[in-house]
Order: structure tokens, then sequence, then C-alpha cells
């Protein structure tokens, strides 16, 4: 068992199985005492299993699940007990939202809070923000023949060493799978072979991320989200988890997928290649991947830019020694007298001291400029004409052609409402069909 697999530890709950989608840290005072007084606080928390249960089967080698454990938190001022209580009532918000909890042990005076969405809550979620997954229904593209198919197999075979090494990923495939938004009702549409694995780890953060800005903290502090109590100290951060170390492990097929952005992406070695837009798209999801893809299509189209920029360079090298202007002021013989720059403080001076500077704007400013402006005006249209090509390519490969490029989300609380009115229509639905059945 590898390290992200340790119970307690990495990428997992104690239990080894349940996948941590999500992190909360907090500031946590050490107790200065273990005996309870009149100034201490005691906590009682909900343990999945890794506290041990004082006066339990603990020490025959047995846990209890949910069982509750009471932790001497020592005295406290008023601005600690009133964020304990507010994190208390958050985190029980979280509970009721479906999400499983876990504390982790402090570190260094921070208390980590460990989140795990299970199969209800990312299918409910899923379909409540329309996200869209493959089914299985599939389709072949359609081949190039002739000539086309000639030239790409040339430009392909050209391209080789520079095309990241991303075995997961086969961009060359030619099955295309239909999309559909996430519908519990139609689960039989989706290929779900692990209900654990169905949706990556960028969808699943998404998810979480979503119930906890949305989940309220109205009877201590009226605080709407997880943003709002991370400005107030409460939370000291909330992010999600990396799917382990990027070192490299030797073993290309067991590479992870950031140990290969590391190595195929990250690192200054592979400045040479391509970006590999497919796995940084599954790995920070939609947004950070289009990012990129546009970072990508603009510096390559930069490369042109900068190319015709150093020709003009060179033609004002090869010219300056022509330059009438430049000649005749660095031409000492003529000796002509400029009048002073300033009053009274200024001398007169001689127009050949700026000889160096009417040789070096020659460089930068020659008849090569006007057209080079011309070129960087024709270029800017030809760079958004290619992006916006780039981009609809992009849609359509990773299933985007129906949503909106700034998806507008409505109101938490009108969110938690919605939600709730759709489950207890469900439950009328199924309750209606049982008494029919019957």
């Amino acid at each position: 068992m590898d390290a992200g697999h340790e119970p307690g530890k990495g990428l997992y709950f104690a239990d080894g199985k349940r996948k941590v989608d999500y992190v909360l840290v907090y500031h946590h005072r050490r107790p200065s005492s273990v005996h309870e007084s009149p100034g201490h606080h005691r906590l009682s928390v909900i343990s999945n299993g890794s506290f041990p249960r004082v006066g339990s089967k603990e020490s025959e080698g047995v846990k209890e699940e949910h069982a509750e454990v009471v932790v001497d938190m020592g005295p406290i001022d008023h601005v600690e007990g009133e964020k304990l209580l507010i994190r208390e009532e958050f985190e029980a918000n979280l509970k009721d939202a479906g999400l499983e909890i876990e504390r982790d042990s402090e570190v260094h005076g921070h208390g980590f809070i460990r989140l795990h969405a299970p199969w209800q809550v990312l299918s409910r979620e899923a379909e409540f923000l329309k996200i869209k997954v493959p089914t299985k229904k599939n389709y072949e593209l359609k081949e190039d023949k002739g000539l086309s198919a000639t030239m790409g197999s040339v430009w392909r075979k050209l391209n080789q060493p520079f095309q990241p090494h991303v075995p997961h990923l086969h961009p060359q495939s030619r099955t295309k799978f239909l999309s559909h938004s996430f519908s519990r009702d139609k689960l039989h549409l989706y290929n779900i072979e692990c209900k654990d694995t169905f949706f990556d780890n960028a969808t699943r953060s998404r998810i979480v991320y979503e119930i906890l800005r949305r989940t309220a903290c109205t009877r201590t502090c009226q605080t709407m989200g997880i943003t709002t109590l991370v400005a107030k100290g409460v939370y000291d951060s909330a992010f999600p988890l990396h799917d382990g170390d990027f070192k490299d492990t030797g073993q290309a097929e067991w590479k992870n997928d950031r140990q290969l952005l590391h190595d195929e992406w990250a690192k200054y070695g592979a400045f040479y290649k391509y970006q590999p837009i497919d796995l940084i798209r599954k790995y920070f999801g939609e947004k950070i991947g289009l990012y990129f893809a546009w970072l990508g299509a603009y510096t390559q189209l930069l490369g042109l830019a900068s190319l015709v920029g150093i020709i003009v360079f060179l033609y004002g090298c090869f010219t300056i020694d022509s330059n009438v202007p430049s000649l005749e002021m660095c031409d000492e013989n003529q000796n002509f007298t400029m009048c002073p720059l300033c009053d009274r403080a200024c001398d007169y001076w001689h127009l050949s001291t700026a000889c160096g500077t009417a040789r070096a704007s020659h460089l930068f400013d020659n008849p090569a400029t006007v057209f080079f402006a011309i070129f960087m005006s024709l270029w800017a249209v030809m760079f958004l004409e290619h992006w916006k090509r780039r981009q609809n390519s992009l849609n359509y490969s990773w299933n985007m052609t129906g949503m909106e490029e700034e998806e507008e989300h409505p109101r938490p609380k009108y969110e938690t409402i919605l939600l709730q009115k759709r489950q207890k229509k469900r439950k009328n639905r199924k309750k209606n069909k049982a008494e029919v059945s019957s």
C-alpha cells in the first residue's frame, strides 16, 4: 500500500477507502491542561473510527464507528469560543448537506478537517449543476482521405518530437462519446463502471466547493459560505488535494496526472514541447485548461511577430551607416551649434554630441518600422480569428458547446431551498408509487 492509500494519511480517510475531496484548516490552540475546570471548553465530536473512545473496546482492537468523543480544548477566550461555535454549526450544516467529515490530528497549532462527498451527494449536485458527462453512445469520426490525409500524416511525424508523452490520453482516437447533463433518473445512459471514479477529481472538488460556498451559519454569525468564514478568520484556508507526489517514480505507466504534468509541462527541459492541454483540463478543469490553451496560442503566434521584429531591427543595423540624418548629426566638421535647452543655467551645445542617440534611434525607428506597424495590425486580427477557431474546437472536444462563457449561479440560499424542494417532490413521487402499487 502506497502513501496515498495509507489509512489516516494522504488522500484517503482513516478507513483507506473514502477519498479526501476538500480540506479545511483552522488555527488550533493547544490546551494547557487535560483536566476540566470552569474556564475549560469541552468539544463533543462524532468520530468515524480515527479517535479512540475512552472506556470502549479500543483496548481489544475494536473501533466503534460514529462514536461520540469528548476532546478537552483547554481555556479559551471569547473570540476563540465564538469561532469554535461557528465551526461547529458550519460543520453540522455540512453533514446535513451529506458530506462526510473526519478530523485530522493537529500539527503545529493547526487543525485539519477532511471532507468526502459520497455518491449520493455527487449525483445530486451534478444534476443540479447540470454537469456534462460522457454517455455510452459513441460514433466514429470521419477519417481524412487523399491529399489532406497525407499532409496530416507528414505534419504529425514532423511534430512528433514536440509532442508531450502522455500515455493516459489518446488525442488521435477516432471515437467520440456523446455527452449529456447528468441525471439520476437516467443512470442507464452513462458508462458507470465504478461510482468512486466516475467523477474526476476536478469535478468532485467543484461539487464540494459549491456546497461550501452556499452553506450558511445563520444561528451564530449570519454568514454565508466558506469564503466569508476564511475572511473572518474562522478557517485559515480551504483547498482540494493533489493526486499525490509530483516526484518521478521511475515507471512511466504508474505515473499519476500530477507527475505527468510535472515531467511533460512544468519542467524547463520541456519548454520546446506542446502543452498537454487535455491533461491540464482533466486535472484543473475547463477554465484553467482554456486559459493555458489561449496562452499557448498567443505564445505561438508571438513567435511570428518576434521574427518580423528581429528582421526590422537587423534592417536598421545594416542601414545605420547610410542614414542621412545620423551622418549629418555625427559630422563634427559641420559644427552645428544648438540653442540652450534651458534658460540661464544651460549653455550652447553642439549637435554632434547627440550622435550616439541618433544612431541608436535609427535601429528602432527606420522606414521598416512602418511596415512592422501595419503587420502588427494584421497580426492582431489573425490572432483573434485563430483563437476563435481554436476555442470552438476545444469546446467541441471538451463537450462545452452547450455551456455559457460565464455561468450565472443563483443565490446560495435559493440553491438550498430549491434542492430541498426537489428532494421533497422526489420523496412524494416515490411514496405515491408505493401507495398505488400496494
